[in-house]
């Protein structure tokens, strides 16, 4: 039997599991990746992990770790799902003897990395074009779903869908590594990872199409990966470009009148702009530039930050 979480009571749970999949579920998902080598693989163990959760931990109780028993449930049935494949498909047997060399599953009470770094650095890597790029990044790290990224882009759904699966199976074909890339090569890297995370804000912040002039859902993704990417990985210009989004983000409420025209800067109602996103913005401005090696992004965010501190247009610095 699970050991039961002190703080979780049985009636509870179904609260609780549900709390933990919009928590937890992108980070267990990025495990399983790693583990299984395959997303769509992936996907379903991770489905099939939360779906033992609801079946057993009402009558077992929620173990002490759970994320580390759902990654863990999660690659045991999905291995042996695809053995179960294997006796009809021969073109598994390879598949399985990859997952049985590959790492094993962890103990109940191991702690696992946080391995969602490591698919940001995938869903964004080069050998992608950019539009596969966003949609991926957006379905596997954020965890929209098919249908909200269409909309959100004025795409056909099955167009998306289509173009989501041409990049799951360029990673897989091409044997893209899933990992950080090492010290000579992040550089690069990150500046495409930086690259999406903006035009994902920017397409929110200023949509190039449809009646609305903005589309706070996109922003509010983008603001979401960038804290993500700053959290497990604070390099200067990661930093610069949160402190950036944040600083645009706070004048959303004064950027556009009631019928949807925009307002420029200077004639923007200052007493709506949003303080604490203004204050956030400055205080990362600070970090980054203190690092004194920042770049394109700090630089922006530093000038954001002037004219968002600023009471008037005519007082801005």
């Amino acid at each position: 039997m699970a050991a039961q979480h002190p703080a979780v009571q049985r009636g509870d749970l179904s609260t609780e599991i549900a709390a933990l999949y919009t928590a937890e579920s992108r980070r267990v998902l990025a495990t399983l990746i790693r583990l299984l080598g395959d997303f769509d693989l992936a996907e379903e163990a991770l489905q099939d992990a939360f779906a033992a959760a609801v079946e057993q931990w009402p009558r077992d109780g929620m173990p002490r770790n759970p994320r580390t028993w759902l990654v863990s449930v999660g690659r045991f049935r999905a291995v042996d799902a695809v053995r179960r494949r294997a006796r009809f498909d021969a073109s598994l047997h390879r598949i399985v003897d990859e997952l049985d060399r590959g790492e094993a599953a962890p103990d109940a009470d191991e702690e696992i990395p946080d391995d969602r770094l490591r698919l940001v650095f995938t869903c964004c890597h080069p050998a992608l074009n950019l539009d596969a790029q966003i949609a991926l990044t957006l379905r596997e790290v954020c965890g929209l779903t098919t249908e909200e990224i269409a909309r959100a882009f004025l795409t056909p759904a099955p167009t998306l869908a289509q173009r989501i699966v041409r990049a799951k199976n360029k990673i897989r074909d091409a044997g893209i590594p899933y990992e950080v890339p090492a010290a000579p090569q992040l550089a690069e890297r990150l500046d495409a990872v930086l690259r999406v995370i903006y035009l994902v804000f920017n397409e929110g912040y200023s949509a190039s199409a449809g009646d609305s002039v903005t589309r706070a859902d996109l922003s509010a993704e983008a603001i979401r990966l960038g804290k993500l990417l700053v959290e497990l990985l604070p390099e200067p210009e990661a930093i610069g470009l949160l402190a950036l989004m944040l600083l645009q983000e706070s004048r959303r409420a004064a950027r556009a009148t009631a019928a949807g025209d925009l307002i420029l800067l200077e004639d923007q109602d200052r007493r709506v702009w949003d303080r604490t996103l203004i204050a956030d913005g400055a205080a990362l401005v600070e970090r980054a530039l203190a690092s004194r090696r920042f770049g394109a992004y700090c630089l922006q965010a530093a000038i954001a930050a002037v004219h968002a501190e600023a009471h008037s247009a005519k007082d801005t610095d």
